[in-house]
């Protein structure tokens, strides 16, 4: 590592992990939760409002990850976490996972399944994921995020409000 990058590392390091301790606070005084929460989603979301603390699937998610689980012999969830990075500061991670953890909430559309760690989840609370095709790739991405104010252009890290 050259020493800008250091420096910019050491910098951003207690930003960071201020941010992590007072989601944890946030998460730890919520009213007692269950070990894993589950929050079902409508099936036809497009002629209701949707909710905003649900985090929500396109039907081209949806579509996609029942096409994913058709080619496993075991079915598999879709992950989505939160990591430090990116060029706007945080970054969408995407998984194919197979459990869940106890700090999980589960949302659930057409028989498919999206997985959120609890520390995630704030940042991507009343969130639509989707999937896109286009020429340079193809991938599961957040088309809207209400807790962001802004991003890079091809929708893979985001700022925080």
């Amino acid at each position: 590592m050259t020493t800008s990058s250091q420096s910019l590392f050491r910098r951003l390091t207690p930003y960071f992990s201020a941010r992590l301790r007072q989601n944890y606070r946030l998460l730890s005084s919520a009213p007692a939760l269950s070990s894993t929460l589950r929050e079902p989603q409508p099936s036809s979301s497009s002629s209701e409002s949707p909710s905003l603390d649900a985090v929500h699937l396109t039907d081209n998610c949806v579509r996609r990850i029942k096409e994913l689980q058709a080619s496993e012999t075991n079915g598999k969830l879709l992950r989505l976490s939160i990591e430090a990075g990116g060029c706007s500061g945080f970054q969408y991670n995407f998984l194919l996972d197979d459990k869940t953890n106890d700090d999980d909430r589960i949302f659930e559309r057409d028989g498919v399944t999206l997985v959120v760690d609890n520390i995630s989840y704030d940042f991507v609370k009343g969130a639509t994921i989707d999937y896109v095709e286009e020429l340079i790739r193809s991938a599961f991405q957040v088309s809207t995020n209400p807790s962001a104010v802004g991003g890079c252009s091809c929708k893979s890290s985001f700022m925080v409000k």
